[in-house]
Order: structure tokens, then sequence, then C-alpha cells
């Protein structure tokens, strides 16, 4: 069964892959340091133009807003802006904002003019009328702006000459680059279609893993009855390859789960089977399996019966099978995703043999476990992650809000933390019904595991501050405490 945990687990890796290249405008790199003097300021000039026609369109790139940023803000009709908003949004746009070293302050006293010659170009009149922009057609209208409007109000010159470094070359080399990134809008619904096609691909292989281990234990099992046979036709066989201890090929638990017909229709219409894909791997496993104590220990007993069997096989898979580092590199040679999904599915497997074990009809009434748990269980994962992407501008904002500076430094501030944060704050919003405390503890253990040794005190410190925001706003209604 594919619980929640590893549902989490999954959606953070695909959305820290997906976000991080994610992009639908091309933003230019720094230029080398063998670059021209021009270019150098004008990369400089561009990053900053960029800031400013964010907070044109009413995004917050400073940490103190002058008061014509507020009125600009107010201005729902450009802070509305697709554009700004998939550009506030770019990973690469986010580190210069939070570091801090680019900005708009040399262009506040222009703030005002330029937004007022904004709102007298007819582009703007015909904009305005048109009530829903797509990212595309928005990302039209800034260009233009760009390019026909802003580099002629008299105060935008001014405070381009009033850098410390400045150059005309420099300045129309920054506007062009600005264009260039406009002009470099990628629609990303193929990007995120093939992000959540990933996740649904990686939950199939780790149920792929559940089934694959329960019947490794059947594909030992005829490996070694293959052994025994084979030792029989020897050339020079001794007794015991002629009469050898069938025990382990004879275990009533293997009976009953090779003639599992789910299992078996599974592995074949899946192709998960160790044997059809690593002939080798059960070769070295048969071997480890063999040289174990927990074999000997089994061999040895006077006795055997149905529970005996069953918890030999359960000894097997939790001390010998799941901790081998011959079944670890075999994982990680056939899927990217199956060693990070073992330790669950190994969990399901050993309570599936447990199962059989307590089983009143000797493993006939026994049922595999489902892929989820339940319905809402098989749609946490695609709430989750389309939640995340659809609102990442928003989630990203509500974590910069309460990023300490004087205790964490932004400019090193680990990728994955912030994905992992806005995933708990997703899951927050959206999912009423799981406690504050079970998502915090969540994900606070997911950066432990995935991230920086500092991220688990990280990410619980902001996402509290998070909480106890949204509280006070009144969009998150769950009792912390409960």
């Amino acid at each position: 069964m594919i619980n929640r945990v590893l549902i989490r687990m999954k959606v953070v890796q695909l959305l820290y892959s997906y976000l991080l290249t994610r992009s639908e405008f091309r933003i230019e790199p720094a230029p080398g340091p063998e670059s021209t003097r021009d270019r150098q300021i004008a990369h400089s000039l561009y990053l900053d133009l960029l800031l400013l026609m964010l907070e044109l369109a009413g995004q917050r790139v400073q940490d103190s807003p002058t008061a014509d940023a507020r009125i600009i803000a107010a201005d729902k009709s450009l802070s509305s802006s697709p554009m700004a908003k998939s550009l506030s949004g770019d990973t690469k746009i986010r580190e210069i904002i939070l570091k801090g070293k680019h900005g708009v302050v040399v262009f506040n006293p222009a703030l005002m003019p330029i937004y007022k010659a904004i709102t007298a170009t007819p582009a703007y009149a015909v904009y305005i009328k048109s009530k829903q922009h797509d990212l595309a057609s928005d990302t039209a209208f800034w260009r233009d702006i760009i390019l026909n409007t802003i580099p002629k109000v008299p105060e935008f010159i001014e405070a381009t000459r009033a850098r410390d470094e400045y150059s005309g070359n420099a300045v129309t080399l920054a506007i062009n680059m600005v264009c260039d990134t406009l002009s470099s809008y990628n629609d990303t619904h193929s990007q995120e279609a093939q992000a959540y096609s990933n996740l649904e691909e990686s939950l199939n292989l780790a149920h792929d893993l559940y089934m694959a281990l329960l019947h490794l234990a059947v594909e030992l099992t005829d490996l070694q009855a293959e052994r025994l046979e084979a030792a029989k036709h020897k050339y020079l066989p001794t007794h015991q390859d002629l009469s050898p201890d069938t025990r382990f090929v004879d275990n009533e638990f293997i009976k009953m789960l090779a003639a599992n017909r789910e299992l078996e229709d599974y592995v074949s219409n899946r192709h998960v089977s160790f044997a059809e894909n690593n002939e080798i791997l059960l070769g070295s496993l048969l071997d480890v399996v063999i040289d174990s104590e927990a074999y000997k220990n089994y061999m040895a007993l006077p006795v055997t019966d149905y529970r005996t069997d069953c918890e030999f096989w359960r000894d097997l898979f939790k001390n010998v099978i799941l901790p081998s580092d011959v079944l670890s590199e075999a994982l990680e040679a056939q899927s990217v995703f199956w060693n990070d999904d073992l330790e669950i599915m190994g969990t399901f497997v050993l309570k599936t043999i447990k199962q059989y074990a307590v089983s009143e009809n000797g493993g006939e009434d026994v049922v595999l476990q489902p892929k989820y748990k339940d319905a809402e269980d098989a749609d946490f994962g695609s709430m989750l992650f389309h939640s995340v992407v659809d609102n990442r501008e928003y989630y990203r904002n509500l974590i910069d809000r309460f990023i300490n500076s004087s205790q964490w430094d932004r400019d090193r501030l680990a990728f994955m933390d912030i994905v992992i944060m806005m995933t708990a704050i997703a899951e927050l919003l959206k999912f009423p019904a799981i406690p504050v405390p079970v998502t915090v503890n969540e994900y606070v253990e997911i950066a432990n595991s995935y991230s920086t040794p500092r991220s688990g005190h990280f990410v619980n410190g902001v996402l509290s501050s998070v909480i106890n925001y949204l509280k006070s706003e009144g969009k998150l209604l769950k009792n912390i405490k409960k």
C-alpha cells in the first residue's frame, strides 16, 4: 500500500525537480570576466529593470516599499499581471530578490512618473479593456512598455545616469535583454504534465516494488529448487546431493504465495520479476539467505508448521533481505525511486506475511495490500502536487515573509527547503482533516532526510510562523493543539 508518508516524499521530490527547472522566461546569466565593461553594466541594469517591471506590476521586491510602490500595488489592473506573477516565481528571480543586491531603490524617484506614463499609453487603454489576460498577451504588453514607454520617461533617464556606473550603450543593451527575456516566454503546460506523469509513475513503481519483493520469496525458493535438482545430476553427487533437505523449498507459506493469482498476474503484467530482470541478483541474494543465521536456525528446527514457515520468511525479509547491500545495489540499478521506497514497501511486505501467519484458513483468505487505502489517498498526491504548482507564488511569499535574515543566510537557503515548506503549506490549507502537528512533523522529517543538517529546525520555525499568520488571518481554521 502506498501511504501518505511515501506520497509526501514523492510529491516533494518531483516538485523539486520540476520547479527547479521550470521557467517560463529565460533569465540571462551573468557575463564572464572576459566580457566588456558595457556588457557587465548592462547585465546589472537588466536585473534592476526586471525588478522595476515587477514592482510596476504590483509585486513586492523591496523589504520596505515606498508610498508610491504601495499606491501602484493597489492598481488591480496591473497587479493582476500573469507575467509578473510568473516571473516573480522564477527561482533565479527569487534568489535575486532575497539577496537584495539588485533592486529598484535607484528608480524609486522615477516610479510614479513611469507608472503615470504607462497608464497614459494607448496600449494601457487596450490592456485594461480586457478583463482577463493570458500569459502570452500580458508578456507582449510589458515588452511594449519596456521598449517604447519607460526609456522615454525623463525621470527614468535621470535615474539611470545617477547609477554608480553608466553607459548609454549599456542601457540599450539592458533594455534589449529584458525584451529578449520576455520574448523567451515558454508555455510550461507540457513540463507540468510531464512532471505529474512522473509522479504517477513513481507511485506505480512503489507498488511494483511491494509486489516484486513478495514475489522475490517465490523466486528465491524456485532457484534453490533448481540448484538442488542440478546437484543430483552432478558427475559425482554426494549423499547430500541425492537426498537434500528440502524444508526450504517445501515451505508452506511460499506455496500459498505462489498460488496467489493476484500476485502472479501483477508480476506478469508489470514485468517486475527479479528473475526476469536480474538473474545475478537472485543468485547473490540466495547465497546471502543460505549463509544467514535465520536460514541455519530454520533448517535446524526439529519440526516446522505453517506458522513457523511464515515467521521464517518474515525474519528473512526483516533481518537479511531488506537490509542487504546486494538488494540495495540491484534496486538502484532498476529504478531511481526504489531505494527510497524500500523502507515503506518493506514494512508492508512484513505486514502481509504476518497476515498470512495469523490467517485461520492457511492464507487462503489473505488479500494483498491495495495500491491505496482509499479514494482519498489515491487523490492525495495529485491534489498536493497541483496545489503547489497553482499557488506557488502565494506560498513562496508566505515563506519569504517569515524568513529571519538575522538567523538564516538568504543566500544559502536550500531550494529543497523551500519546496518542502510550499508543499507543507499546501497540505495545511487544502486538507483540513489532517491535524496541523501531523503535517508539520511529516515535513520536518522530510527536511531532515532530504535536505541540510539544519533544515528540520529551519522548516519547523518558518512553518510555525506561517501557521500563526494564517490562523490570525482566518485562513487556517484547524486547531494546532489537536
